[in-house]
């Protein structure tokens, strides 16, 4: 362990793990055998780190040239064996998983990814550099996501598909190439969400993906045909800022 790092209390670590420089760990955190925890690392209270994991090394981007960069990691997250998430690059300065996420087996999340709270990759799912997903998403096993890809919050993909294009909010999509397969109904459930709020997100998307008109069309028939709301909004907001284009 380097002597810059910071451990908080009642924290486990096994035998022959590295703790980095520049490394905070938070209160009640475990930390399994050979795992790596490299300069800048951030992590919160109550983590789980499974076997030979790595976390916080240099990104695989040409670009890095050793500057000063972080990778936090929220609270409760469990990240399992052989997972590896990457520090940022001066282009954002670092990347961030949230509280609560679950990172199974052989995971990547690579350089200046963003990904919120509640979320889980299932196993071999792959992130390329400056990927955001939303709180609660979940990406189904080998789930591979292009560089600059925004997945948006509920959103459900099915595994062993590549995402070339952003996912919008709260939707099921599956498929190769992939598409949208519906509304997120069981996650939805689960986490609250109304009779009247489903119905709300269905009517929108039904506008935009099954009307047969084109983008510029359909978000002019969504504001005119579907009562606002506050899930309207983050819809049409997520559609529009999209830089990469909707599935």
């Amino acid at each position: 362990m380097h002597t810059s790092a910071k451990l908080g209390s009642n924290i486990i670590i096994g035998p022959f793990s590295v703790i980095g420089p520049r490394v905070s760990i938070g209160d009640n955190t475990i930390i399994g055998n050979n795992v790596t925890i490299c300069e800048g690392t951030i992590i919160g209270a109550q983590c789980k780190i499974y076997h030979s994991a790595s976390i916080g090394e240099v990104p695989q981007d040409l670009k890095f040239k050793g500057e000063e960069t972080n990778a936090f990691v929220g609270d409760r997250t469990i990240i399992r064996e052989y997972v590896t998430i990457n520090r940022g690059t001066e282009a954002l300065g670092k990347t961030v998983v949230g509280s609560d996420c679950l990172l199974m087996a052989s995971c990547h999340v690579a350089h200046d990814c963003i990904i919120g709270d509640h979320v889980i990759l299932a196993n071999l799912s792959t992130l390329g550099g400056h990927v955001t997903i939303g709180d609660w998403a979940t990406l189904g096993g080998a789930v591979i996501v292009h560089q600059f890809c925004n997945i948006g919050v509920h959103v459900f993909i099915g595994g062993g598909v590549k995402v070339v294009q952003d996912v919008p909010p709260f939707i099921l999509a599956a498929d190769s190439p992939l598409n949208y397969k519906g509304i997120n109904s069981v996650g939805l459930k689960r986490r609250g969400f109304s009779i009247l709020d489903r119905k709300s997100i269905k009517s929108v998307y039904s506008i935009y993906f099954k009307s047969g008109l084109n983008r510029e069309d359909s978000l002019k028939k969504i504001d005119m045909d579907i009562p606002d709301s506050l899930i309207k909004k983050q819809i049409v907001n997520f559609i529009c800022a999209s830089e990469r284009g909707i599935i």
